[in-house]
């Protein structure tokens, strides 16, 4: 049977971002064009904050004392967990070479940024796991100086769990501005600070569109759109749960999809009676999120059968993907498009959000079809070096030499022709191009 929506969204997560372009362009202009001076005026008309912008020692240590001590622990096993699972990606990247023709050896080097710029987001919710994700993967990959730039709420500053997480996680510089003048203080090198190689980490949609713009003068972690989540399950999953898993990403924003692909009906009309009564448990501002996303956003699909709710996932290609079904590991092989993978009840989304270990700064929209989330290779440029003797420049350069003559790169050719002249003066090549 074809796929049939027991629920439909009535909206989709791309709107029109014309007037965001131009609000986000006319504030880059500016803070290229004015320094600190512009910046400092768009914190404090945006943050409405006029506080100390660059923390020093002292704010750090005040912070930290303001955290509760499980707090302080819950963060120190979060930072432990995706330290822990970043250098196990970092040991999957090596350098190496490799003798492609005798007498000429090629190699790859991966070498880290030099700066990396962390926004943590602080509005709505104080994004203490995204401190923790984004500098923690930056110092493991190598980088040399991190700034972590979150947004400070007027006349107190920055939340302190987020200053203490940053902190622990290894950000040589906390900064507290935050939005469009925070990632174009990160970029243009405000405040004494490195220009950033790269800026990473979530964000409102003026911050994403400011990374998009500012994209090939500087590297992005990914173009972010509203979080978005999918649920496999099958008849044998928990409706309660499935339906609490939905929520709990709902509850992220007004526009942030979630989805629920089944090839049981029975649970699916359980889970559709379920999320209103548990989005009408949540505190007001969560419970309005959640509302508005479950109303106009979600989707309830019922499939033929596990393979075709596959498929649809895979369409899908959502940030977060989780299965509640039987036989895990054919789940696990056959999908095949998603940012994170949460396989079985016992895990869950926000485990990867918080603290089980894995990267949360994922991709949206449907990106995950061709890139994956935030990880230490984002930090690292993979380069490659060659070195040869003569002899191994030899077969080498007689192919450049007729390849470039093929293509009309006279130029090319004579770079390969002068060094077997040298090379070889007693010996005549036949350089010429023949189709």
């Amino acid at each position: 049977m074809p796929r049939e929506y027991l629920k439909k969204a009535t909206l989709t997560s791309k709107s029109d971002a014309s007037e965001t372009k131009k609000i986000v362009r006319d504030i880059l202009d500016d803070i290229e064009a004015g320094g600190d001076a512009k910046a400092l005026e768009y914190a404090q008309k945006f943050d409405r904050y006029e506080g100390e912008i660059l923390l020093s020692e002292e704010t750090i240590a005040a912070a930290a004392a303001l955290v509760p001590e499980q707090l302080r622990r819950d963060i120190e096993f979060s930072h432990a967990n995706v330290k822990k699972f970043a250098e196990a990606q970092l040991s999957t990247v090596g350098n190496f070479e490799v003798e492609v023709v005798p007498g000429l050896i090629a190699g790859q080097k991966a070498i880290p940024v030099h700066a990396a710029g962390c926004y943590v987001p602080g509005g709505r919710y104080s994004h203490i796991a995204s401190a923790i994700m984004t500098v923690t993967t930056a110092k493991v990959a190598g980088c040399k100086h991190i700034v972590a730039a979150s947004p400070p709420r007027p006349g107190v500053g920055i939340a302190p769990a987020i200053i203490y997480a940053a902190h622990v996680c290894g950000a040589d510089k906390i900064m507290a501005m935050g939005g469009v003048q925070g990632v174009a203080a990160m970029t243009f090198g405000l405040f004494g600070l490195p220009k950033a190689n790269i800026l990473v980490g979530p964000g409102n949609q003026f911050v994403a569109e400011a990374k998009r713009m500012l994209f090939g003068r500087v590297g992005i972690d990914m173009i972010a759109g509203p979080t978005d989540s999918l649920v496999l399950a099958d008849g044998a999953a928990d409706p309660m749960i499935v339906a609490a898993d939905l929520v709990g990403q709902a509850e992220h924003g007004y526009n942030s999809p979630v989805w629920l692909v089944t090839d049981d009906r029975q649970l699916a009309e359980e889970v559709m009676r379920l999320v209103p009564l548990l989005i009408a448990d949540l505190p007001e501002v969560n419970r309005e999120n959640a509302t508005a996303a479950w109303r106009d956003y979600a989707e309830v699909i019922l499939c033929a059968d596990r393979e075709e709710m596959a498929a649809t996932s895979d369409d899908y290609a959502p940030e977060h993907l989780t299965v509640q079904a039987e036989d895990l590991d054919w789940w696990l092989d056959r999908l095949s498009c998603y940012g994170s993978l949460f396989l079985g009840e016992e895990t869950t989304v926000a485990f990867g959000d918080k603290a089980s270990g894995t990267n949360h700064v994922l991709p949206t929209s449907g990106a995950a079809s061709y890139t994956g989330g935030l990880s230490v290779h984002k930090y690292m440029k993979i380069v490659t070096w060659q070195r040869a003797t003569r002899e191994g420049a030899k077969p080498v350069a007689e192919a450049t030499a007729r390849i470039s003559r093929l293509e009309g790169m006279e130029g090319h050719a004579r770079t390969a022709d002068i060094r077997l002249k040298k090379y070889f003066p007693d010996e005549t090549f036949d350089l010429s191009a023949n189709e």
